[in-house]
């Protein structure tokens, strides 16, 4: 970090660290929203690959799983919403199982 701070110091790069164009790139900004209709692609297994090696040929233990999580956000509205849809599913499924429960006895 010295390093780095050294070369900021000096005046001919001094600019470098005003610039908004070298800023680091928000992660708000940085993921692509994507809805709830494609929030199977993060779990589905059709979507995840194993890679054994990489781009040169080195052994890594490695998915593409990750990349999509690096690259891909659920769209915060929508993942509200999947949240309590969720639980609204959860809420229907118990009832159904006590009427079903009910009816047998």
């Amino acid at each position: 970090a010295s390093k780095m701070e050294e070369i900021l110091s000096d005046g001919r790069f001094s600019c470098v660290a005003r610039d908004p164009r070298f800023w680091e790139m928000p992660e708000k900004e940085r993921k692509v929203k994507i809805d709830k209709r494609f929030r199977a692609m993060f779990h589905d297994k059709k979507f995840k690959l194993r890679y054994t090696v990489d781009k040169r040929g080195r052994p890594v233990n490695y998915s593409s799983a990750e990349n999509l999580r690096k690259f891909y956000a659920l769209s915060e509205s929508d993942s509200d919403l999947s949240g309590s849809e969720s639980k609204e599913i959860a809420i229907k499924k118990k009832k159904k199982k006590k009427v079903k429960g009910e009816g047998d006895s």
